[in-house]
Formats: structure tokens, sequence, C-alpha cells
């Protein structure tokens, strides 16, 4: 399961701590099982439902927020160095990486269709997705992203690295949810 999922999700590699990366890869398969699904099913999974017959997978849309939050780390780092914001890329990347990995409790499939499993429509991705990320080990401050990455850490302070993965995260699903009322 490990090789597969390492293979969708690449970017793994950028978490330079390898406790860190084992327990960020422990995350997703917990949840893959605990959600009753299996590593080739995250390719056909959306990552979001508030897009109708959106094309964008979980896999996919995780990718691009990691890979945009490393991005901007690397800018920060360039033109700032340390003086104005200090940024741990590694639990920049750990968020990233884990920030939606709770849909794959929030969502089920029934008749062809994704719906909201009975989980989902108890507690959404933020929650479930720190919950697990809390049980298998994952640092406080990576447990704080996945938390208030969405509108629930709105009333919230969040670290620097929140803060990245938030804009990310929205600069990401906004033009793609804007793109289809074109």
């Amino acid at each position: 399961m490990k090789e597969k999922l390492l293979k969708l999700i690449p970017e793994f590699e950028l978490i330079e701590n390898k406790d860190l990366r084992e327990k960020a890869i422990n995350v997703w398969i917990e949840a893959v099982k605990m959600g009753g699904w299996k590593i080739d099913d995250l390719i056909n999974i959306p990552f979001t439902l508030l897009i109708p017959d959106t094309s964008v997978n979980i896999i996919e849309h995780t990718r691009s927020i990691t890979n945009i939050c490393s991005e901007v780390e690397k800018i920060f780092r360039k033109i700032y160095g340390n003086k104005m914001v200090k940024i741990n890329r590694d639990i920049l990347i750990s968020g990233a990486l884990l920030h939606d990995v709770g849909k794959i409790l929030e969502f089920t499939k029934k008749d062809n269709k994704y719906i909201k499993s009975k989980m989902g429509k108890l507690l959404r991705h933020p929650f479930s997705g720190a919950g697990l990320a809390f049980k298998l080990g994952l640092p406080d401050e990576v447990v704080h992203i996945i938390a208030v990455h969405a509108k629930e850490g709105d009333s919230g302070e969040r670290t620097p690295e929140a803060i990245i993965l938030h804009h990310v995260d929205f600069m990401n699903f906004e033009p793609l949810k804007d793109s289809i009322q074109l």
C-alpha cells in the first residue's frame, strides 16, 4: 500500500525529516483503511463535493497544494531569509500533504456517486483529519494546520505555515469553482 501511495504522491519525499515523513504517510494509509477504500480508489475520489462533477481528484488537489506551498516557502526564504518570518518547511509540507486527508473519511461512494459519509455528515474533514493526525503522533503544529485550514479556523489564530496553507488552498479552490460557472 505504501509503495502505491508514494507513486501517487511523490511529494512525501519533500519532507526531510524521515520520522515525520513516515507518520504523514501512515496517516494517509490509515485514512484509506478507515474509509473502506483502496489506494487505487484515490484517483477517482473528488477533491470536493462543492463542485458538481469536478474532474479534479483528491490526489491532484493535494499535490497541487503541496507544490505551491513548497514554492511559496522557497520564495519567502529567498527574498526574506529568516529576518521577517520563520517558516518550518517540513511542517508546512506535512500540513499541505495532510490538510484534506479527512475527506477520505468524509466521503463515501453510493450508487456510483460520491456523497458525504455518515462520519462526514457529523464531522467535516478538518476535524477528522486533525484527529487522525493527532492519533498517529504528528506534531501539534501539523495537527494545527489541518484543523484550521478551512473556514473552521477563521475565528482563531494561525501559525505562519497555517496561513500559507489556508490561502493556497482557497487560491486553488476558487478558480476551479469559478471556471465551471463561466
